[in-house]
């Protein structure tokens, strides 16, 4: 194999592939990357969850496959000056060069690598990247990392006539994404789940621009493909909640705030909690003011935000970090909260437009001088 390429783009693609790559395997070869010297040059990492393959522009002189150690390789290119690389192996010898510097690793044999599973087209849509990234970013932090529900370390791609809904839950909390989708082809509607820990680097492939990202549902994978790169991940198997049925709509309680004032509020009395100190946050919607509080060993702290409308005097306990978790994924400087009882969830809404996105968190109990 003997190619060369421009390092920042070799870097690039080393760290996107790198984050599919096992830190610990059985398989020694999924602790590195493959490389494939083809018509062009493409480099895959694989940790038998989640493979991410990217293209990188080269100029290919002999091709060639091999398998390089995933940390090695990323510091050495990370470390060479800013040059063209080149780049050349000698049965598993390799030899790197750039500029003034000069590597010489050893390589591993290629076929100890497994394929990346093969995803049937079943049905795909596209999506822009900035798009995509937003309602991904803004639902992650509900999922759940309890590995008793497999289903719900998740989240839920729903795709119909409306568009792409993305929603995710953990017992305590949900969060609910829903955008048009630009083209769709395969079933009139259909849903699937991906892993939380994909997303994750969905998300970082995605840029914030408006170019297209298809996704595509297999059998048993699903596939995003961005630009030049490609993230392949099996897919959740199980029952999710049926969300629908699971927020309660119609509250008697609706009341409205700005975003960034009443995440300001929370945060400013959370300074008493920690996680040794832990305190519900007890809030008290009155007429356009609500009223919030902590107390700990330290001492409590207390602050009263504006709000728009009545809540009957109504006492609610949170988790003030569920609560804050919601209100800085918000696409909107508005919100609507909708409540019911002491013991009911506390749904948040965009407060004019559509319903692109609803929040749900479960209340905590109060105990009498807490």
């Amino acid at each position: 194999m003997k190619f060369t390429c421009e390092k920042a783009l070799l870097q690039a693609a080393i760290s996107t592939t790198s984050r599919a790559v096992s830190p610990k395997s059985s398989i020694p070869a999924l602790e590195g990357i493959l490389l494939e010297a083809q018509n062009d040059l493409r480099l895959t990492g694989y940790n038998l969850e989640t493979g991410i393959r990217t293209t990188v522009p080269a100029e290919i002189t002999e091709t060639g496959t091999l398998v390089l150690g995933a940390r090695l390789f990323g510091e050495i290119v990370r470390k060479l000056p800013d040059d063209m690389v080149s780049f050349q192996s000698t049965n598993y010898t390799v030899h790197i060069q750039c500029g003034m510097s000069e590597f010489h690793i050893l390589a591993t044999d290629p076929e100890e690598f497994p394929e990346l599973p093969a995803v049937e087209y079943q049905n795909t849509f596209e999506i822009p990247q900035s798009r995509l990234r937003a309602m991904i970013g803004q639902t992650l932090f509900a999922v759940s990392t309890n590995e008793s529900r497999p289903i719900h370390t998740g989240s839920l791609f729903e795709v119909d006539e409306e568009g792409l809904t993305v929603v995710s839950v953990d017992g305590y909390r949900l969060a609910l994404r829903r955008e048009a989708i630009e083209k769709k082809e395969g079933a009139e509607s259909f849903s699937f789940v991906v892993p939380g820990a994909a997303l994750s680097e969905v998300e970082k492939i995605c840029g914030d621009v408006d170019e297209m990202a298809s996704v595509t549902q297999g059998a048993r994978h699903v596939m995003f493909k961005v630009g030049s790169t490609m993230l392949v991940s099996r897919r959740l198997e199980g029952e999710f909640l049926a969300y629908k049925q699971a927020i309660p709509r119609n509250n008697p309680i609706q009341v409205e705030g700005e975003t960034r004032a009443l995440l300001a509020s929370i945060d400013r009395v959370s300074l008493i909690i920690s996680d040794k100190l832990k305190s519900p946050l007890r809030c008290v919607f009155d007429d356009n003011v609500l009223k919030l509080s902590t107390k700990t060993a330290i001492g409590d702290a207390n602050d009263v935000c504006a709000i728009a409308g009545s809540g009957g005097g109504l006492e609610i306990g949170f988790n003030n970090k569920y609560l804050m978790d919601a209100l800085k994924a918000a696409p909107a400087d508005r919100v609507r909260l909708e409540l019911s009882t002491g013991v009911s969830p506390c749904i948040m809404l965009p407060t004019e437009g559509e319903e692109n996105f609803l929040y749900m968190v479960l209340p905590v109990r109060l105990k009498a001088g807490e």
